[in-house]
Parts: structure tokens; sequence; C-alpha cells
């Protein structure tokens, strides 16, 4: 029952702040349940992508989804999660410590990165040329750390979309969102095949998280944001510092 509990929490945090699924449920597994670093971050990629099929219609009823920036995005960004996921199998399971520092300063920077857009407000009128075709350079490192450690793609992809388009800022979200259901179902799809998750967790997991992020997105039309975003980023942020301490010792 407390898994299903976690798994309806972490997809609540979801639906209600749009923080990317990666950076909540893998240091929660590792921290909260103790899991080894490669299964936890396998289970964390497997169920970020679900979870963020059951939440995607809504961007699509929308129309928040620029296909033509995604495509540009994925160009780049698939072949990265498919290297950082040959690299995650190949030295999760014998160099852990690596595993758990890159995800701790990846969450960190996240977390901050949160913050900064929180606080950045955007001038469309003044927004340089549009840039679209730098994307695959920029996201292919993105998805081959998000396929090694299972976070960041969602903050670090919306500021590659603010820095190089000039799509509006709903488009941002819708995009960025798609992006990271992507790369999540490549990465969690090629870590089903490896093994590297707990099939017992990921569906206790599942039957929270479901629900929860449906009752999220709604809620998330009817409570202010921003508070909500600002504590989680705090959080966050401790979070990573926890896994990076951990790393080192």
């Amino acid at each position: 029952m407390g898994e299903i509990l976690l798994g309806f929490g972490i997809a609540l945090a979801i639906g209600l702040t749009g923080v990317g699924a990666g950076s909540i449920t893998a240091p929660v597994l590792l921290l909260a349940l103790h899991l080894p670093p490669p299964v936890a971050v396998g289970t964390a990629l497997v169920y970020g992508g679900i979870i963020k099929i059951a939440g995607a219609p809504s961007y699509l009823l929308r129309k928040q989804v620029n296909w033509r920036v995604l495509g540009w995005m994925c160009l780049g960004g698939l072949p990265g999660v498919l290297f950082g996921s040959v690299l995650f199998t190949r030295y999760a399971r014998t160099r852990s410590d690596i595993l758990l520092g890159t995800l701790g300063v990846v969450i960190a920077l996240g977390a901050a990165l949160n913050l900064w857009r929180m606080f950045r407000t955007r001038n469309q009128s003044a927004a340089a040329a549009d840039r679209r075709r730098w994307l695959p350079l920029i996201t292919a490192p993105i998805g081959a750390e998000f396929g090694f450690s299972s976070a960041g793609a969602g903050a670090l992809g919306s500021v590659a979309l603010m820095s190089l388009t000039t799509i509006a800022t709903s488009q941002v979200v819708g995009t960025d969102v798609f992006f990271g259901l992507a790369l999540s179902l490549v990465g969690g799809g090629f870590q089903l095949t490896a093994g590297n998750y707990d099939p017992r967790l990921l569906m206790h997991l599942l039957i929270g998280g479901i629900p929860g992020i449906l009752v999220g997105a709604n809620l998330s039309a009817l409570l202010p944001p921003r508070p909500l975003r600002f504590a989680l980023s705090i959080w966050l942020m401790s979070l990573g510092g926890q896994l990076c301490w951990r790393s080192l010792s």
C-alpha cells in the first residue's frame, strides 16, 4: 500500500508542477526505498514514460505541441538517449558512485533551472531569430544524460527551447513534455529489455501513479502552480545534494 501511495504522490506532484518524472522518482526510490542505483534509475525511466503517456492528451487537446520543433529535438535526443542507455547498462552496476553523482548534479541543476525559469520573464517580441536547427546538437547530450540518469530532460529541454526558438511559452511546455515522453519511451524500453527495473515495484507505482497524474493535471488548473513548483524545486536541490554526498562517501 505504501508503494501505491508513493506512486500517487509522485505523479500528483508531477501533474501539479510539471517537474519531470525522473527528477522526482529516481531520488525518492534511492533515498526512501534504498534501491540499488541501476534498479532505481531503470524503474524511474519506465514509470516516467507510462505516466507521461497518461498525461499527454491534455497538451494535445490544447494544441500546445509544435511538431516541427519536436522533430528537431528528437533528431538529436533519441540517438543520445540510446547512447546514454548503453553506458548505463555497461557501467551502472560497477560504478554506482558515478551514477549517484551524475544523478545528484543533474537533479540539483534541473531544480535550479526551474527556479530560474520561474523568475525569468521572457520577452517574446525581443526574441532572437529562430535557431531551431541547432537543437539536435543541444538535445543529443541531453538525451545521453537522460538515458544514463533518468533526470534533467524537462528542465534542460525547456531552456533549449526558450534559447533557440521563438515559439509561444505554452508551446514550450507542451513540446518539452512530448520530448521527455519520447526520451522516456526509448530509454524505458531499453531498460525493460535489459531487465534494469523492479517489476513488482513498478506495478505498484503505476497503480497509484496513473490516477495521480490525472488528479494533478486537473488540480493544476485550480491551484497556483508557482508556490508548489518553488517548494518542490528547493526540495529537489536538497535531494540532489544528498545524492552527491552519497556518491562521495
